[in-house]
């Protein structure tokens, strides 16, 4: 990774329109931007290089998926050297779509995708609480998720 790469206009503007379709071809960026294709190819390959692009990827819906169950899980550990463990088992639950660490109340905050209530009652129970390194559990369900986006570069 470049720490010293220094973002202008130009890369932001790349960056917004690659974040809204990372399928947008150069050429067109190119156009749109009034540079050659070489000029955004540079640019983007610079960003990667930088670590500011890090890969290029779909969004899927999980409800049409069948997941119906988005909730969030404060999980409070044994001992602060339980983290490398406790995460390492919640890596295998493809339940698990996001952890956290952090500070406050919980030590490692996740976000749980499940089919059914059923489904996230049996990963909690049989799957995530039986982990040794976890002392205890706070499971909050979201009802809504009425803001999603990037940061802006």
């Amino acid at each position: 990774m470049d720490s010293s790469f220094q973002r202008d206009d130009l890369d932001n503007q790349i960056l917004t329109a690659l974040m809204q379709d990372a399928r947008t071809p150069f050429a067109e960026l190119a156009k749109r931007f009034s540079v050659s294709a070489g000029t955004i190819h540079v640019r983007v390959e610079k960003m990667k290089q930088a670590g500011i692009i890090t890969g290029a990827q779909i969004t899927v819906n999980p409800k049409a998926l069948g997941y119906d169950v988005c909730c969030f899980i404060g999980i409070n550990l044994k001992s602060a050297g339980d983290y490398p463990a406790a995460i390492a088992k919640l890596n295998e639950l493809e339940e698990v779509v996001e952890a956290y660490y952090t500070t406050g109340n919980y030590s490692v905050f996740v976000k749980v995708m499940c089919q059914s209530i059923d489904g996230l009652q049996h990963v909690l129970i049989n799957r995530i609480q039986s982990i040794d390194e976890i002392q205890s559990t706070e499971t909050l369900i979201s009802l809504q998720n009425p803001i999603v986006r990037s940061v802006k570069p």
